[in-house]
């Protein structure tokens, strides 16, 4: 695959229409975007590079902290009861729960320590003034782990569960609570900060090469998107190159990633793992999600019920919020995907695109704010462990929610945001 030379005004496509367009100076602090679906092409961040360096590196000290020190104790008759993250983990392996041990130990403490990691091993070299080895895998490592990492939900389901602990027992905030609010910031920061085309670009002066990795000035006549030009865009880095004939699918030169004209088997992946979310909720809201055992009986408790106990508990925002994230948005993200491949399988053109690009957008952001009841339920689990007095255990509707979280999560990263767009294209060379 051959790419040119890099320039400022060079056609630059879309990563959700894929529309070609030229590229713009951005002044800092400024965005620019899409012409025609208002999709953000490029953040021009002030000294990117170096704020997210400093923030990588207050990330990494949070990090050791907050998985090192307790969380939060629970303390009843002057038996304290404490858990670290890693501790609450371990205990619902031992219960038997290990696929949702795996899922939390993954989004909260695997995901965190690779992002911070992948951010290191690049940024460091580069500030000493050399090109980090490996940087393309250490790229698409980052890359890869952002929509994973869920620091910000772990924190609103920490906030949930201090509320239904306090009506058991006295509940002891620990060290590493405050830490895991700060990391939720800084990490945060550290993300939006890192400005992967002034990456590339730093990269390529160190190296000298003088190669290029955008395009000719020249926009090409007649074509309205990058693949009527036999163009294709990274997905991860941006670069625009062309498409060898013949090929359906290459791999980025610059950082390694698959790209694709359109993401092979977009549509049928898409349906298979909507129709196994849509088939896993229903066990997920009728099953207990927990058990409960006590000095007063067994109690079994759904998404719903939990709901319905902070309600009557008095604390009503916060039961809005967990109905919100635990029922609503599970059932509208699978709702709202279907409508996105109906359209997109029925060459839907009429329908309404910037409503449709909208739509994407919002499923894309809120995915991950439904692992809320899953922290929940891992740190009663973790805490309310007074054997003679009251246990905690995960029910088998905890491991059903966190595989529709994680199937609508798959299925929004499946969906090819283009194909919605292709519709337009074909309705106009028809006419």
């Amino acid at each position: 695959m051959n790419h040119d030379t890099p320039n400022g005004h060079a056609p630059i496509a879309c990563h959700e229409c894929d529309l070609l367009q030229r590229q713009a100076s951005v002044p800092l602090g400024g965005v620019l975007r899409c012409r025609r679906c208002k999709a953000e092409l490029y953040r021009n961040h002030p000294h990117s590079l170096d704020r997210s360096l400093a923030l990588a590196l207050a990330s990494l000290v949070l990090l050791v902290v907050s998985n090192v020190f307790p969380i939060v104790g629970l303390s009843v008759n002057g038996t304290v009861v404490q858990t670290t993250l890693i501790g609450a983990v371990r205990i619902l392996y031992l219960d038997g729960m290990w696929p949702l041990a795996a899922l939390v130990f993954i989004t909260t403490v695997l995901v965190p320590v690779l992002q911070v990691a992948a951010l290191l091993w690049m940024l460091v070299p580069l500030r000493l003034g050399h090109v980090p080895w490996a940087v393309p895998s250490a790229f698409r490592l980052w890359r890869r782990t952002v929509p994973w990492g869920m620091t910000e939900v772990l924190i609103l389901g920490l906030l949930v569960a201090l509320v239904k602990l306090a009506h058991i027992a006295s509940v002891v905030l620990d060290v590493s609570l405050w830490t895991f609010g700060a990391l939720m910031v800084v990490l945060a920061a550290a993300s939006a900060a890192f400005d992967t085309r002034k990456l590339w670009a730093r990269i390529a002066d160190l190296r000298a090469t003088g190669e290029s990795d955008g395009l000719p000035l020249s926009m090409p006549h007649g074509a309205v998107t990058a693949a009527q030009a036999g163009l294709v865009s990274c997905h991860a880095c941006g670069l625009v190159a062309r498409m060898p004939a013949h090929a359906h699918d290459v791999v980025c030169p610059r950082c390694g990633s698959p790209m694709h004209t359109r993401v092979p088997n977009s549509l049928s992946q898409t349906w298979a793992l909507i129709f196994a979310a849509a088939l896993l909720y229903i066990p997920a809201n009728v099953l207990p999600v927990m058990y409960t055992s006590s000095l007063f009986g067994a109690q079994k408790d759904t998404i719903l019920s939990g709901v319905v106990y902070l309600w009557v508990s008095g604390s009503e925002p916060l039961a809005i919020v967990v109905f919100i994230a635990s029922i609503a948005v599970p059932m509208l993200k699978i709702l709202a995907l279907s409508y996105l491949a109906i359209s997109v399988q029925f060459h839907r053109f009429h329908w309404p695109f910037m409503q449709r690009a909208r739509i994407y957008r919002v499923v894309e952001f809120v995915g991950r704010w439904s692992m809320l009841d899953i922290y929940v339920i891992t740190m009663l689990v973790a805490l309310v462990q007074f054997r003679a007095l009251a246990t905690i255990k995960a029910g088998p509707a905890a491991i059903a929610f966190g595989a529709v979280v994680v199937l609508t999560m798959f299925a929004a990263l499946k969906f090819d945001p283009r194909l919605i767009w292709d519709a337009m294209e074909d309705d106009r060379a028809r006419k």
